[in-house]
């Protein structure tokens, strides 16, 4: 059984750092596509950024290209989002998603989502 359990956001300052970190149980990186996602208050959902499941590679939405970066630790099974320069406007709940194909807005697996905060 898949399971995916956020952390790391928080309040912080515009311009400031976070770095969310998705711990995973039942998933082997290698059948699964990972990424994040995030639902901005009034929004829909939006995709971030993911981890290709063929070739591992990163893939990001324009809002977020050079600001925040994915990546994955094998040994422990998690998948980080190091976000910096962050925005007011990207205050949102984040989510971890997991997929056997592909991570989109319709993932197979979501986790319960963790909130940031940008605001002086």
């Amino acid at each position: 059984q898949v399971q995916l359990v956020e952390s790391g956001g928080g309040l912080v300052q515009p311009g400031g750092s976070l770095r969310l970190s998705c711990r995973t149980s039942g998933v082997i990186f290698s059948n699964y596509a990972m990424g994040w996602i995030r639902q901005a208050p009034g929004k829909e959902h939006e995709f971030l950024a993911a981890l290709a499941r063929a070739d591992y590679s990163a893939h990001y939405s324009e809002s977020v290209k050079g600001r925040f970066t994915i990546s994955r630790d094998y040994g422990s099974g998690t998948v980080h989002l190091q976000m910096n320069n962050l925005k007011p406007e990207d205050t949102a709940v984040y989510y971890c998603a997991a997929d056997p194909t592909v991570v989109t807005t319709t993932a197979a697996f979501w986790g319960q989502g963790t909130q940031v905060t940008v605001s002086s």
